[in-house]
């Protein structure tokens, strides 16, 4: 119902959210998000939006909570350099769930020493290890440092040993010591960027293999990922060419988005940074070798896009490469100079106190 009744007053689906409607006449332009009956609108025309919501208010039962402060567990707060996501209260709460309140903090949420779980015995409670990593998930949406190590513990829901909720309680303990971080938005370009990477073989268990990336809007991390690839990579331009892929079908969704959203002209074409060089050959040439043959032809839509002058490919450093945080664990001191580039930041102290109540 709610659906039809906003299509009714002239705003359009997104195409690649469902969940977004866009009301755009002449230069007004107005947001709605939707979540179940939890609502977001937001616009560049005050009154249009005072109005759309009375409107609404004539057919549902509406509550206006004003300017956005919390949101599904996200508390909004502005600072004076920009807007700050934040899920602190969320992390207190899943401390004092986990019985961690008072846990000594640790410097990185992934250890790097790998345990050879077949000899360790399986959890007592493994209902409580899902809880608590269910929940850990959750809180990446602010907290993008922590993706690697959460998808790591994701992987043994199914029967998860003593080792794991170890893992586990290391993650608890590093947010602990970061409670007050949150991701940071502020003004600037609207060009996209994007960094893929890929640790070859990196479980122990099965040798598949570590693929991540993360996407900039300018200087604002807007999307992240680190998972486990599907298969075996059978060398390690594979297994970067795939996580190269999936980055680049990320901006391609992004870059419709951003369309829906009806956000200015890009600057430029969107660059994809990759510290493989083989990887990057596969990826800008034509021709298919003996040893490429088996890679499923859905990963070379890259080449399209290239081809297309839609994307740029470019090789990066291995010290700059951002997504590296995404696909293995870190020494303290690499984690911490990857984290800083990721535009994290604390709540002011001066906010910290009503968000805690």
């Amino acid at each position: 119902m709610l659906s039809h009744h906003l299509l009714s007053l002239g705003f359009k689906n997104s195409l690649v959210d469902s969940s977004l409607f866009v009301l755009h006449q002449g230069a007004d332009l107005i947001y709605f998000l939707v979540y179940v009956d939890d609502l977001l609108i937001t616009g560049n025309n005050p009154q249009l939006v005072d109005q759309i919501i009375t409107q609404l208010s004539a057919s549902f039962a509406l509550k206006d909570l004003g300017q956005l402060h919390f949101f599904l567990g996200i508390e909004v707060v502005t600072t004076p350099k920009g807007i700050l996501l934040s899920q602190q209260k969320y992390a207190m709460d899943l401390l004092v769930k986990a019985g961690m309140s008072d846990c000594r903090p640790c410097s990185t949420p992934s250890s790097l020493r790998h345990d050879d779980d077949s000899t360790k015995a399986p959890m007592s409670n493994p209902e409580m290890y899902r809880s608590l990593v269910g929940s850990l998930q959750y809180l990446t949406l602010t907290r993008p440092e922590l993706s690697f190590a959460v998808n790591s513990v994701c992987q043994h829901m199914h029967m998860p040993l003593e080792c794991h909720f170890t893992a586990v309680k290391r993650i608890l303990r590093y947010i602990k010591g970061t409670l007050d971080q949150g991701l940071l938005f502020s003004k600037g370009a609207l060009s996209l960027a994007a960094f893929s990477d890929a640790d070859w073989a990196g479980s122990s268990v099965d040798r598949r293999s570590t693929g991540g990336y993360c996407v900039f809007l300018g200087q604002n991390l807007i999307s992240w990922s680190a998972k486990k690839q599907a298969t075996v990579a059978r060398s390690s331009t594979e297994a970067e060419y795939k996580a190269l892929t999936n980055a680049a079908s990320e901006l391609v969704w992004l870059l419709q988005l951003f369309k829906d959203l009806h956000t200015p002209v890009f600057s430029a074409v969107p660059t994809l940074w990759c510290d493989n060089n083989s990887a990057l050959a596969l990826a800008t040439n034509p021709v298919f070798h003996a040893h490429t043959k088996h890679i499923e032809v859905d990963f070379h839509f890259v080449r399209e896009k290239i081809a297309l002058k839609q994307l740029h490919v470019r090789h990066v450093p291995s010290d700059f490469q951002i997504a590296d945080i995404f696909t293995k664990p870190l020494p303290v001191a690499r984690f911490l100079c990857l984290k800083d580039k990721l535009m994290l930041s604390s709540i002011p102290a001066s906010v910290c106190g009503g968000l805690s109540e």
